[in-house]
């Protein structure tokens, strides 16, 4: 009863008029940042933050929380409609996203992204409410051992990703962790596969460059040889009936949000994981379990409802340890403990008793934020579909300057963007060649998390990998994998073994 009237209490603060304010223009502000390639919720609210200033301090953190939860939903918008992520969080929405949209259905893509975010986001701030103070103890015994086995099971849901071609999928998988290893090793600081001494190597490869070229650019190349002189990409439409029939197909996939919520939810709650590897991995297992595997990355709406309910849930749990411990789980978070230090809260168990106004407040908000996001998002679903309705001949110009700005900003490099050009190319040419691109660029992403947490797991053990089987977590974790990894291989297995007996 007392967390319920400290909520209470939070959404007399969150509702007050200036608040309330910052909350619709925090979800606008962000939607618009998260839509627009490279941008995404770590520059946005880093851009707007000297802007809190002329507000009081919990005003200013519900005003960039409420940008943080605008922009994860906006990541979604560029991913079905130009193919094109937002942000590292959106990646998986493109791989089912955009066919529906190619298919004519950006309206039931746009749809699910919006009501799968606020599902994620609901289950991830009830969370927040209930169990703050056990699940930050539980995220705290998570060391550089169950990270490593986190990634590890990540890295097994890969192989479900590339379909029955085991080796493509491996090669791509084997593609990204040799770019994800491009830069300064960790340990000794030497420069490694700087290639041809060119200096832009020695900050490695940033992953929007990766996501941006193999799906922003390669999808331009292929759209354009596939057209055949077609000026339309799609004849999408939009009406109060295709709203209300997709919403009542998404109650047919409320298992796959469950899961999506709470995984991401966990995952978002580890220090330093974030939203990106919940939204993968979600996305891994929503395919790995379905009955229908094969329509997966052919416009399944599950595709699209399991990382945006993910990366929402994740996005919220992140902002647990930053509260609770003062650590931040996601390099947006970590801006926001910059503010709050700035303003003089200090984040930390006892932020909950010194400052229950400025806690419940901010928590109060996010309730707020994650419906006005919503509403926001649904209301502006024509002018989206608008965007589809462009000839081919106008919108190809307006995706490769958005693919340049996405390639550039992140750095402000021109490396970058040249490197970005290649990688367009190479994953025009992956994809004649039917190599699975989803693989390269979810390793590139969690390369760089799982190496230092392999690396920090092996000097604490002095070299023996009994480490990962000695620890209760990640030894529970690492047997979970080797069921994922075992599961695609027993169904190909089987199936070569059932069809000479078939024949026969």
């Amino acid at each position: 009863m007392e967390t319920l009237s400290l909520l209470l209490h939070g959404f007399a603060i969150a509702f007050e008029p200036l608040n309330l304010m910052l909350i619709v223009l925090g979800c606008a502000v962000g939607l618009f940042i998260g839509a627009m390639p490279g941008l995404g919720s770590v520059n946005g609210v880093a851009i707007l933050l000297p802007m809190t200033y002329l507000v009081p301090p919990t005003g200013a953190i519900i005003f960039l929380g409420a940008i943080y939860y605008g922009a994860m939903y906006g990541g979604a918008i560029s991913s079905i409609m130009l193919g094109i992520p937002g942000a590292s969080t959106a990646v998986a929405t493109t791989f089912d996203g955009r066919p529906m949209a190619l298919q004519g259905k950006a309206d039931k893509a746009l749809v699910a992204a919006a009501t799968a975010s606020f599902v994620g986001g609901s289950v991830g701030v009830v969370l927040f409410t209930l169990f703050a103070p056990p699940l930050a103890e539980v995220a705290l015994t998570f060391g550089a051992p169950e990270i490593f086995a986190l990634m590890l099971m990540a890295f097994a849901t890969f192989v479900g990703l590339g379909g029955d071609d085991i080796p493509k999928t491996l090669f791509s998988i084997f593609i990204g962790l040799v770019f994800g290893a491009v830069g300064l090793d960790i340990i000794s600081g030497q420069p490694r596969l700087i290639f041809f001494d060119i200096p832009g190597f020695f900050h490695g490869i940033n992953f929007l460059v990766l996501a941006i070229g193999v799906y922003g650019i390669a999808e331009m190349l292929w759209t354009i040889e596939i057209s055949q002189g077609e000026v339309m990409i799609s004849q999408a439409t939009v009406s109060y009936q295709r709203i209300k029939d997709t919403l009542r197909e998404l109650l047919g996939t409320w298992r796959t949000m469950l899961m999506g919520s709470f995984l991401g939810y966990f995952v978002g709650i580890l220090p330093a994981a974030g939203a990106t590897p919940g939204a993968l991995m979600a996305y891994g297992i929503a395919k790995i379990t379905a009955k229908d595997p094969g329509s997966y990355g052919k416009g399944n709406i599950n595709g699209v409802v399991a990382p945006e309910t993910a990366n929402n849930a994740a996005s919220t749990g992140a902002m647990l340890p930053m509260l609770t411990l003062g650590i931040p789980g996601s390099p947006t978070t970590a801006i926001l403990l910059g503010g709050m230090v700035i303003w003089g809260l200090e984040p930390g168990p006892m932020v909950f008793i010194d400052h229950p106004d400025f806690v419940w407040g901010f928590i109060a908000s996010l309730y707020a934020a994650n419906l006005f996001s919503l509403l926001i998002n649904i209301a502006f679903i024509p002018a989206f579909i608008w965007v589809l309705r462009l000839p081919f001949t106008i919108l190809a110009p307006i995706i490769f300057i958005l693919c340049i700005v996405g390639g550039f900003v992140p750095t402000l490099d021109m490396h970058d963007v040249w490197l970005m050009l290649l990688f367009g190319v190479v994953g025009y040419l992956m994809r004649k060649l039917d190599y699975p691109m989803a693989p390269a660029v979810l390793a590139i992403v969690l390369g760089p998390l799982a190496e230092p947490a392999l690396r920090q797991s092996l000097l604490i053990s002095s070299g023996s990998f009994s480490i990962f089987f000695t620890r209760p977590f990640a030894a529970v974790i690492i047997v979970i994998a080797l069921i994922f990894i075992t599961l695609p291989l027993m169904k190909i297995i089987y199936d070569k073994i059932k069809k000479p007996a078939a024949a026969s």
